[in-house]
């Protein structure tokens, strides 16, 4: 059980802090079971309630300093996933969003990067669906990785891109 102050990655919210962990004061719902309040970090003034006993949605423990660095320098060995049709590449993509899993996650993010490297080489936008995957590959995996390495978005944003190009 996560405590009040910890930060944790809930689902696709990305980084939040427990807030408070207790019943809450909602019509209709029971007083007997306990819910984490968490303040969504990235969306100032955002708030989830979810029960404790929940295991709908992925919740984990925000990664160790020393996690996100290796993470980081996983980056340049790092696999993508094939290019496939785009019906079976949304579902890779989000299989891999669902995983909670950081590398995967991470492997998303360097794939659509390359995808939209080529595409743009040959003069084309990204297909919504590939910024859609992208938008939340990174806005979960970027905001995980400042708070483990105490880092502003922009700069890991940055550090990211360079390890995928080198």
């Amino acid at each position: 059980m996560f405590e009040v102050g910890d930060y944790v990655v809930y689902g696709n919210n990305g980084v939040c802090q427990v807030e408070s962990v207790g019943p809450i004061k909602m019509p209709g719902v029971t007083k007997e079971r306990l819910y984490y309040t968490l303040t969504i970090h990235c969306a100032h003034g955002g708030k989830v309630f979810t029960p404790v006993d929940s295991d709908k949605v992925r919740m984990r423990s925000v990664m160790s300093k020393d996690e996100a660095k290796g993470l980081l320098n996983s980056i340049p060995e790092l696999s993508t996933f094939p290019s496939v049709d785009q019906r079976k590449s949304e579902a890779v993509y989000r299989g891999a969003l669902q995983s909670g899993n950081c590398m995967e996650t991470l492997k998303v993010v360097k794939t659509l990067q390359n995808r939209k490297k080529e595409r743009q080489a040959e003069g084309k936008n990204m297909n919504v669906s590939d910024e859609k995957y992208l938008r939340i590959a990174t806005t979960e995996l970027y905001g995980e990785l400042a708070m483990a390495l105490d880092m502003d978005i922009t700069s890991v944003e940055n550090c990211i891109l360079d390890k995928i190009e080198s």
